[in-house]
């Protein structure tokens, strides 16, 4: 069973059989056919009618999708029996906390930052490049934010654990 929501608007409960071609659709029975073009696309007739869909982007760990169905793009969120479960359980938000710090993860020497304080960075956003071993590690950031503090400047020597940037709460 699955949950998906389309836009943030539209909610839809999934079954699927075994065969991979038929189930349940809110309740109500549906059939379909799945033929693959290419890595992405596919081509998928229900109830007589075909639809082109491609799938732009797929984050498989956050279980979102983006998709474009005939021309028209959809962002999909997918929650499975075991997020329902969790929710249920009250467990949903665990691994959801605000990361507040980005900590030196090996010690080494900053040699570049890429982010000012005041700066709004998005997840995955470069924050710092910290050279140890030899190698350049970029530090990535952890969750959506704003830099409150940088602690540290080009050419600074760190420790394991150090606080390298600081988030506004």
């Amino acid at each position: 069973m699955y949950k998906i929501s389309v836009n943030d608007k539209l909610q839809y409960t999934v079954e699927l059989n075994r065969d991979g071609k038929t189930g349940l659709l809110n309740g109500k029975e549906i059939e379909w056919d799945a033929i693959k073009i290419t890595d992405g696309s596919f081509n998928i007739i229900k109830e007589h009618t075909s639809y082109n869909l491609e799938v732009l982007r797929a984050d498989h760990k956050e279980k979102s999708f983006i998709i474009r169905v005939n021309g028209t793009k959809y962002n999909l969120t997918l929650k499975d029996k075991f997020d329902e479960l969790l929710k249920e359980l009250g467990m949903d938000k665990a691994g959801g906390n605000k990361v507040n710090e980005v900590k030196a993860p090996m010690p080494g020497l900053v040699i570049g930052i890429r982010v000012e304080e005041g700066q709004s960075v998005k997840k995955g956003d470069a924050l710092i490049v910290l050279e140890a071993m030899k190698m350049e590690n970029i530090l990535k950031s952890p969750s959506d934010g704003i830099v409150k503090k940088i602690n540290v400047k080009k050419g600074n020597a760190v420790e394991k654990n150090q606080v390298l940037i600081q988030f506004a709460k």
